[in-house]
C-alpha cells in the first residue's frame, strides 16, 4: 500500500453495498499514482463503475480484492453520486480511460515507464501506436496479450519474470472486471512495478476498437446505455438486470438503515 501519512487520501472511503470506494477526484489519483513510483511502493488501483460493485456482490474474492486496493476509483458517474448523497463533495469520477490518458501524459514528460498486459495483440499494438502519437515521448516498456487459460502456470510465471525484467513503473491490466481486481490482488506481491492499474475497456476504447460515449452521456450517467446499445448480446445482462439489481439493493439497504434508526 502507499503511504502517504496519517491524512493518506488514499484511505479515505465510502462504503456501497459493502464495496469501499475512494473519495478522490483526478487530481488525487494522480498524486497517488506519483507518491507510489517514488517510494517504489507495492500499490494497485481498482476503478470502480456500478458493474464492479455488483460483480463484488457475488463473488467474495472479488471483493476482497477490489477492497484491498490502494485506491478504488469512482468510475462511474451513479458512484460518484452517492458518494456526493454522504457529503463527499469533492468526489468526482476517475474513469479508466481518462485516467491512463492522464498518466501517459505524465509519464512522458517525467520518463515513467508502462507496461500493458491484457486484451488482443491485435488491440495492444493499435494503443501503443495511438498512445506514441498522442504522446511522443512516452516509454512504452512492454505489452503483452496473456493466454485466456488461467490453468497455464508456467506462462503465468514467465510472464511476471518479464514484466519485473522490464523494470517498468506503471502496469496496465486490462483484462475486465472482477478478473483484473483479482489478478493484481494475486500478482501484487510477486511484480516489481510499484503501481498496477486495471483499466478494464480502456484499451479497446484508446484503441480505437470499440466506441466511447459521448461525453454528455457520460457526464448525465448515461454510459451504460451507450454501451449496451453498441454491444447488446454481450452486455445486456449486465447493464439490465445488474442495474436494476444496484438500484433494489440500494432501496433494501436504506430501507433497512431507516428501521434501525427508528428503533
Amino acid at each position: 500500500m502507499c503511504k502517504e501519512g496519517k491524512n493518506n487520501i488514499a484511505n479515505k472511503r465510502f462504503d456501497i453495498l459493502g464495496v469501499n470506494v475512494s473519495v478522490i477526484n483526478m487530481d488525487d489519483a494522480l498524486r497517488v499514482i506519483e507518491t507510489a513510483i517514488k517510494n517504489k511502493a507495492k500499490a494497485y488501483i481498482s476503478v470502480c463503475p456500478v458493474s464492479t460493485i455488483m460483480s463484488c456482490q457475488k463473488n467474495q474474492v472479488a471483493l476482497e480484492s477490489v477492497n484491498s486496493a490502494t485506491l478504488v476509483t469512482p468510475d462511474g458517474m451513479p458512484v460518484v453520486w452517492l458518494g456526493k448523497t454522504k457529503g463527499h463533495k469533492n468526489i468526482k469520477r476517475v474513469y479508466g480511460p481518462d485516467l491512463m490518458l492522464k498518466v501517459c501524459k505524465v509519464s512522458s514528460g517525467k520518463g515513467y515507464r508502462n507496461y500493458f498486459y491484457g486484451s488482443r495483440s491485435s488491440v495492444l499494438d493499435r494503443l501503443s501506436v495511438n498512445l506514441k502519437e498522442l504522446f511522443p515521448d512516452l516509454n512504452i516498456a512492454g505489452k503483452f496479450s496473456p493466454s485466456f487459460d488461467e490453468a497455464i502456470v508456467r506462462e503465468d510465471e514467465v510472464n511476471i519474470r518479464m514484466i519485473n525484467a522490464s523494470n517498468s513503473d506503471i502496469l496496465w491490466v486490462g483484462l475486465g472486471s472482477p478478473k483484473q481486481d483479482i489478478w493484481m490482488r494475486n500478482h501484487r506481491d510477486k511484480l516489481n512495478v510499484p503501481v498496477i492499474i486495471g483499466v478494464g475497456a480502456a484499451f479497446d476504447f484508446i484503441a480505437g476498437t470499440k466506441k466511447q460515449a459521448p461525453a454528455w452521456m457520460q457526464k448525465s450517467g448515461l454510459e451504460w446505455f451507450f454501451r449496451l446499445v453498441t454491444e447488446p448480446k454481450r452486455l445486456w445482462k449486465r447493464y439490465i438486470f445488474g442495474n436494476l439489481k444496484f438500484l433494489f439493493l440500494l432501496l433494501k439497504e436504506s430501507i433497512k438503515k431507516r428501521r434501525v434508526c427508528e428503533r
